[in-house]
């Protein structure tokens, strides 16, 4: 389905869906002019513009969303065409939020207007409620067809997720969930039932290092692979979007070619002693490179942009998955004999109710990385991702290379606080820009949920970063031709839900090299987990934003340790595996574990186990327990040949 606007007028059934309940509405039976609209689903556009979408909260909202992410710099008008049932007048209502209001915060950073025709209608949004709603826009004039624009006014993560046009102008729209998410359906004309999107041996759900490999190794041995992916892009963490360097060692002996897959779809770019590549240029992710060896691969169907809503099963087994697209709202039906949850957060285990841990206190936090641009370096200039680089390259052409940034009342109040990159504080040995830019330790959400909040700690991680380059830029007086270069606005996360396996390996398994029959991946990571930073907590208790880490000898195992094949399916769902930071780990078995070489190299392992399960016609426990030496032989065998 092409993008577009929804223009209707429908029956009472779908009016009242998007009203909530009709008794909400303080009014009788609807009448005929209050079923003519138009509803306009952002993420539809024709022309995105420099908004960016995000579907990260989609099962908390229903729905992606436009953010404004231009680190200060108000980004391209998002623009499409629309058609309205009549001309004369609409209310118009914008789902949108102030994303600062749940810490009370002054200013309203996320302000953008409507443009109808290029005219800007009075009201500005983004400056209301904590929480996301239907913004009244007034009443607006309009002929039988505009051209409409979202128009960013200040580069700070404005966000609007729905425009809906009605000439019923007492009409009021619901914020229930449940009743958006009918009438959405209704109104885009999709079917009750999902469509038919195919029969499967293995689907793979979460395209990072993990999903990927799984996919590659699994059709490599001769199976037919799904591998879904939310995202535009492969890699998850290793992506151009998020931007962590991978670790972990792979090709390690016993099982050489474990690793093969991993250093494939990588660069080939060795981190040197000491180098940071955390939040570097995009190129050195080489997001292309994996999709090209996922295209070549006549066994996998590769869907992007598309998002697990649903998981149905029976007797203990998953029989298929309800994914949903990002960009049209289509739904698909996938059935799978097996299934691979790779999503990091164990979306499909847990709505399959397979076993998991989880526990919303003292997790290891996300991150938000976000590098910082010289414009004196014309190489900089020229190479960077910033949405305004024409401007910049012409600006600095001329030598002009001073780069004010505004006053941000609503983010951290850092004014009297170390931080790092602050002058006279060192960071893990580092101090100014060194230990500012491009580091993993920016991080938030240590007691907070980072499946359903996850909204809530990327905002924290923005307000962190903004309220530190404030105080740097404007207070301190430091780097005034630096700015901000890019920054992701995909979570990089690091803890949430755990499923669990016949083995749950803890950090003492590693520290006692305790061995297993069933040898699978190397790990290769200290026993790693994060905790907020002692030396800026104060003034922050609850709300930290930077980390700390376990080192020390009582944190080391050894150059390697060789885990089980048991911590890579569910104990309880028969035909589900599992690969990446959701494996069966205690809470401190995470830290060696969670790295994406690491979780590259399990992925490897499972696409493995699955090829023997369907020319065994086994589950995954029965890998373990009748054909742990077919696994092992499959072990021994480069990653890049292929079976039949």
């Amino acid at each position: 389905m092409k993008r577009k606007q929804f223009i209707g007028i429908l029956g009472n059934t779908s009016l009242v869906l998007l009203a909530g309940k009709l008794p909400a509405l303080g009014q009788g039976k609807p009448k005929k002019t209050a079923q003519e609209f138009v509803f306009v689903e952002a993420e539809q556009f024709a022309n995105h513009g420099g908004w960016e979408l995000d579907q990260q909260s989609m099962e908390q909202m229903g729905s992606p969303y436009l953010l404004a992410h231009g680190l200060g710099i108000p980004v391209q008008d998002a623009t499409t065409e629309i058609q309205f049932p009549k001309a004369g007048s609409y209310r118009v209502w914008v789902r949108t939020k102030d994303w600062v209001a749940p810490w009370n915060a002054p200013g309203a950073p996320g302000k953008f207007q409507l443009l109808l025709n290029g005219k800007a209608i009075p009201e500005v949004f983004g400056t209301k409620s904590a929480t996301w709603h239907w913004h009244d826009g007034g009443i607006v004039n309009v002929g039988k067809s505009a051209t409409l624009a979202l128009h960013d006014l200040t580069g700070f993560e404005g966000r609007c997720e729905a425009i809906l046009f009605c000439k019923d102008t007492n009409f009021k729209p619901t914020n229930d969930i449940a009743a958006l998410t009918q009438f959405r359906r209704r109104l885009l004309g999709l079917p009750q039932k999902p469509e038919n999107g195919g029969k499967f041996d293995l689907i793979v759900t979460g395209g990072g290092l993990a999903g990927t490999c799984a996919a590659i190794s699994a059709a490599r041995n001769g199976i037919k692979v799904a591998l879904v992916q939310d995202r535009p892009v492969l890699g998850g963490n290793g992506s151009s979007e998020v931007r962590v360097w991978p670790e972990g060692h792979t090709n390690k002996s016993l099982f050489p070619h474990i690793g093969d897959i991993v250093n494939e779809i990588l660069p080939p770019i060795t981190k040197r002693s000491g180098e940071v590549l955390n939040g570097v240029a995009a190129t050195y992710y080489d997001d292309a490179r994996k999709a090209k060896v996922v295209q070549s691969e006549p066994n996998i169907t590769l869907l992007l942009n598309h998002r697990v809503v649903e998981v149905e099963t029976e007797a203990s087994e998953i029989k298929s998955l309800i994914i949903q697209s990002t960009l049209t709202s289509r739904q698909l039906r996938l059935h799978g004999k097996l299934f691979a949850d790779c999503t990091g957060d164990a979306t499909v285990g847990f709505k399959a109710g397979a076993d998991y841990e989880y526990k919303v206190e003292n997790l290891m936090g996300s991150s938000n990385l976000f590098n910082v641009l010289d414009t004196t370096n014309k190489e900089e200039v020229l190479a960077c991702e910033c949405k305004d680089k024409s401007a910049l390259a012409l600006k600095c052409e001329v030598g002009d290379y001073e780069q004010p940034f505004p006053r941000c009342p609503w983010a951290l109040d850092l004014s009297d606080k170390p931080f790092p990159g602050r002058k006279g504080v060192k960071t893990f040995g580092k101090e100014d820009l060194s230990s500012f830019a491009n580091m993993w330790y920016w991080e938030s959400g240590f007691n907070k949920d980072q499946v359903n909040e996850v909204e809530l700690i990327r905002d924290h991680n923005f307000r962190a970063m903004y309220g530190a380059w404030d105080v740097l830029k404007n207070i301190d007086n430091m780097y005034p031709k630096h700015r901000l270069g890019w920054s992701a606005f995909i979570a990089g996360k690091r803890e949430s839900r755990r499923l669990m396996g016949d083995v749950v390996l803890e950090a003492e398994d590693f520290k006692k090299q305790r061995k297993f029959e069933d040898t699978a991946f190397p790990c290769s990571w200290h026993v790693d987990l994060h905790t907020p930073k002692k030396e800026y907590q104060n003034g922050f208790e609850g709300n930290e934003f930077i980390s700390d880490y376990t080192r020390g000898a009582e944190y080391q195992y050894g150059e390697v340790y060789w885990a089980p094949y048991r911590t890579l399916y569910s104990r309880n769902i028969k035909n589900l595996f599992m690969a990446g930071r959701c494996i069966s780990v205690s809470k401190t078995g995470l830290g060696p574990v969670r790295v994406m070489r690491t979780c590259g190299m399990m992925g490897e392992i499972v696409g493995k186990a699955a090829a023997v399960c369907i020319k065994k016609s086994t589950s995954p426990r029965g890998v373990y327990t009748d054909y742990l030496g077919e696994l092992h032989s499959l072990m021994q065998k480069p990653g890049s040949e292929k079976s039949e």
